[in-house]
């Protein structure tokens, strides 16, 4: 089959757009389809981004135009071509700051093979040529191209020119920045690493990063590969848009794409390890495990992937929450954090789950499953309906872990679990033998890595909606789990959450809560507390002056109209839990928690 041809210019950066060709040697003699996905892998919502396309046309070999027509939201028919090629010409609206779609000024460009390359149909399995052209003007003069795509013979790294990928697939898993950058490069057990900065930045420290990742990465490749220390990618390419305030990542399968606040980078001379800074190594640490979980391990229900429509899954607890449990235990054990920053994360993490009453109605097999319409189209209601199979699915790893390394003193580990994944699935992926982890799969191969039948445990844990006992299982390991009050006092609480610090308007009120019980909603903007004004900023301040099951009278807006209500005022909330390591615990106890923090 012949190649696919693609060439994407940034034609009018001021505007916003891309113009793409593509260009067919074959055409399907009956009248070529094209179609554009829908939706992006590892971001489950369908997103539409036909609808950024503005314009479109056909032409065949002679330049004269073919007649080509939109038969559903995202798919185009064009008329037969007796002979020779077919072009299309068209432009791609691109001004989404994210990770996800495509994004075009006079600084920057950025995309994803997904919101720019329309796909022949029938012609998924060719080779794609693409070639990445500069933008016209002087202003452009010192721009770079960095990808993890392949660059074809003549082309510089990280210069404009032509990019090939085996077939459509890989075409669109290879995020593509466009722009001025930093670089730094780095070598994880022989492969190069490239890091990439985009955005305005200051004195960024690109050598400690380098050093940072460089271990992260390496611990990451030895878990899956303790003996070779083989890494499943010839180069991978971490490609940062630094921003004013900004957070988000998404995994591909030779790099990652992420979005981050310019402020968590860390700063020349500095030494510190800012929360900023351990945040960002977490994102780092997180999209870079996907390249074995989730891009190579793949729950089958992805094998292919179908980017026309939703592809539904009950195991995203699995490959989004083991993920999101190993990328900051990667911390520790690289010695990027210590110990008592690790309990600090993971604490942070059992507060954000067990603040939602969410998680009392929804297991995390049915919350990987309604990903589509649920988890990424949350609305106020959704802490008291949903639970995040990222958090919770982080939390049932860590129950996992607890328990195979306590019923096997240790000698085995939810490591064993994802080894035998990586062997089964996830080592051949893309070299031939492509299989998935069927939906009732994974009780079963964990008895298999680690002969501990996880029995009750596993079934409520994934399918269930009690909370887990992390407090029993962690007490072998000498650590304690204890809830803290809000700010470490007895202040009374709303139960609310509020959208920002300039006003007071609620973005969600929790079930059973003194705001619920009183009839305040979400959208509601609270004006006065007891005749005092109230914002999102001085809320809590204003509170700190009663007691629990004080009553105060609060005035409220609902749209245009003015409230008034009576609100007995609650206890004060948990915000988040502590997780210490006693120094008194037994000898058992610390080489048992040694065991797990270190791998």
């Amino acid at each position: 089959m012949n190649p696919t041809r693609y060439a994407i210019v940034p034609k009018h950066p001021a505007a916003h757009l891309f113009e793409v060709t593509l260009t067919l040697t074959d055409p399907d003699p009956a009248g070529q389809r094209f179609a554009l996905p829908t939706w992006i892998p590892g971001s489950y919502m369908v997103r539409e981004f036909a609808r950024n396309i503005v314009t479109l046309q056909a032409f065949n070999e002679a330049g004269r135009k073919v007649r080509i027509a939109k038969v559903d939201k995202q798919t185009w028919q064009a008329a037969p071509v007796k002979s020779g090629t077919l072009t299309l010409r068209y432009e791609v609206y691109a001004w989404d700051m994210s990770v996800r779609a495509a994004h075009l000024d006079d600084t920057v460009g950025f995309f994803n093979g997904s919101s720019v390359f329309l796909a022949a149909e029938g012609r998924e399995d060719a080779p794609c040529i693409v070639e990445i052209k500069k933008p016209a003007g002087p202003a452009y003069a010192n721009w770079r191209v960095a990808t993890s795509l392949p660059e074809a013979r003549g082309t510089k790294r990280y210069g404009f020119g032509e990019y090939r990928a085996q077939d459509y697939d890989e075409l669109v898993d290879h995020p593509v920045t466009l722009g001025e950058f930093e670089l730094a490069t780095f070598k994880a057990h022989g492969v190069p690493h490239d890091i990439v900065i985009g955005g305005r930045t200051v004195n960024v420290d690109m050598d400690r990063l380098a050093t940072d990742l460089q271990r992260i990465c390496e611990a990451q490749i030895a878990l899956f590969e303790p003996k070779s220390k083989e890494a499943p990618v010839e180069r991978y390419v971490f490609m940062t848009q630094a921003v004013s305030d900004g957070y988000g990542g998404l995994e591909h399968r030779a790099s990652t794409a992420l979005i981050c606040n310019r402020a968590d980078l860390p700063v020349r001379g500095r030494p510190e390890m800012s929360e900023g800074y351990r945040t960002y190594l977490g994102l780092c640490s997180h999209e870079y495990f996907h390249t074995w979980n989730v891009k190579r391990i793949k729950p089958a229900a992805f094998v292919p992937y179908d980017l026309s429509r939703e592809n539904y899954t009950s195991l995203l607890w699995l490959f989004e929450g083991f993920t999101s449990y190993y990328d900051d235990l990667m911390l520790v054990r690289s010695k990027s954090i210590g110990e008592v920053d690790y309990f600090g994360l993971l604490g942070k993490a059992v507060g954000g789950v067990l603040r939602g009453s969410g998680r009392l109605k929804q297991s995390v097999a049915e919350s990987s499953f309604d990903a589509w319409i649920k988890y990424y189209r949350q609305d106020e209601n959704s802490p008291n309906a949903i639970v995040s199979y990222y958090q919770k699915g982080s939390l049932v790893a860590l129950a996992f872990d607890l328990a195979i390394r306590a019923s096997t003193n240790h000698k085995k580990s939810l490591d064993d679990v994802m080894r035998l994944l990586w062997r089964r699935y996830g080592r051949q992926f893309y070299r031939g033998q492509p299989a998935g982890v069927g939906e009732n799969d994974v009780k079963a191969l964990i008895q298999e890595a680690t002969g501990v039948d996880l029995g009750a445990l596993f079934d409520e844990a994934v399918h269930g909606t009690r909370d887990l006992p992390l407090a029993e299982l962690l007490a072998p390991f000498g650590v304690t789990l204890e809830p803290e009050l809000g700010n470490g006092s007895g202040k009374p609480s709303l139960g609310v959450r509020v959208r920002s610090a300039a006003d007071c308007t609620l973005a969600a009120v929790h079930d059973g809560s003194a705001a619920q019980k009183a009839g305040l909603s979400a959208g509601d903007v609270l004006v006065a507390i007891d005749g005092l004004r109230v914002t999102g900023a001085n809320l809590d301040a204003l509170l700190s002056r009663y007691l629990p099951g004080a009553s105060v009278e609060v005035h409220a807006f609902r749209r245009d109209e003015l409230r008034v209500t009576r609100v007995k005022l609650d206890g004060a909330e948990v915000v988040r839990y502590r997780l210490e390591a006693g120094d008194k615990a037994r000898s058992a106890a610390r080489t048992a928690r040694e065991r797990w923090l270190r791998g």
